[in-house]
């Protein structure tokens, strides 16, 4: 199994557009030691030629662009994207389907029933897309493990997480099991196991148990603290309240992740742009570094 971290940032990638934190600021300036990101994407392939895209964030075509494996040129019009996993139905995990409406067929999307209903109601993504290449939505039922058709040599299982809807659902802050999803991907020759969740309110008994399975875990590093956008005047929301753990203090990530076996890769994803560990040099990414975790980048491969 092959995995290609198409974006590694939140909302608004890194460094926002509007935004002139400190990490914001010092990256457009060069003054600061760290990598520009796009936002939350992955592919993955279990035989390298058929990918499997894991949301489609509104930097999608340069994502595209940066990754030559998914344009293999084998006809006048291609692409090496076999299916369309979504998370949730967030504006940046959806809205690059606009950008992918060219393609020749209906795009095979499994996605939860509850975020089909948002994408088609609170943010009608797939009404509109009816009228290019359209959807060809496939359930994606929670507990069942399953396997995409048009991608060999994976198996795949999906779990709900405890986060948020989007402003538009209506279960917004009534959080209901489909909302948000992590998921589990197993390579059927080697058994290896990835556990993918970028956006994780709050530790539960099945997230945990797959993630001490897991050989390697990409999970939620959007927040240092869980103060962070209250304290730079950002947003008047805690991190847990937007449905992030977040990594520091009692019950944060590292806690959680530092009870992982030894031999679990650990990689953070899904960074805001406030975010210190962005900053190579702050103590915070020391601190990544003696716990041996790392922090995903636009471009980063996993091989499992």
């Amino acid at each position: 199994m092959k995995i290609r971290v198409l974006g590694a940032g939140a909302g608004g990638g890194f460094p926002q557009w509007n935004c002139n934190c400190r990490n914001c600021d010092g990256v457009r300036k060069g003054t600061l030691r760290a990598l520009a990101r796009t936002q939350s994407s992955i592919a993955v392939s279990g035989d390298e030629q058929n990918w499997i895209l894991f949301n489609a964030s509104p930097d999608i075509l340069q994502q595209i662009r940066s990754f030559p494996e998914l344009q293999p040129a084998r006809a006048l019009r291609d692409t090496a994207i076999a299916a369309i996993v979504l998370i949730d139905a967030q504006i940046d995990h959806t809205t690059g389907l606009y950008m992918l409406r060219e393609h020749r067929k209906p795009w095979p999307v499994w996605c939860t029933a509850g975020v089909r209903e948002d994408l088609s109601v609170g943010n009608p993504i797939f009404g509109v897309l009816g009228h290019y290449a359209g959807i060809d939505w496939r359930e994606l039922k929670l507990g069942e493990p399953f396997a995409i058709p048009s991608v060999a040599g994976l198996h795949l299982a999906a779990l709900p997480l405890t986060s948020n809807a989007p402003p538009y659902s209506p279960h917004r802050d009534r959080p209901q099991p489909g909302d948000n999803i992590g998921v589990t991907l197993i390579d059927d020759a080697s058994g290896k196991r990835l556990f993918y969740a970028p956006g994780l309110g709050e530790m539960e008994a099945p997230v945990w148990q797959a993630m001490r399975e897991a050989d390697c875990v990409l999970v939620d590093g959007t927040l240092w603290t869980d103060d962070e956008m209250i304290r730079l005047g950002a947003s008047a929301k805690t991190s847990r309240a937007m449905g992030h753990l977040p990594q520091s203090g009692p019950g944060g990530m590292l806690e959680w992740l530092g009870e992982l076996p030894a031999t679990t890769r650990k990689i953070l994803i899904h960074i805001n742009n406030t975010n210190p560990i962005l900053d190579e040099d702050s103590p915070e990414r020391a601190e990544l570094r003696a716990r041996d975790i790392e922090v995903a980048f636009d471009g980063m491969e996993i091989q499992l």
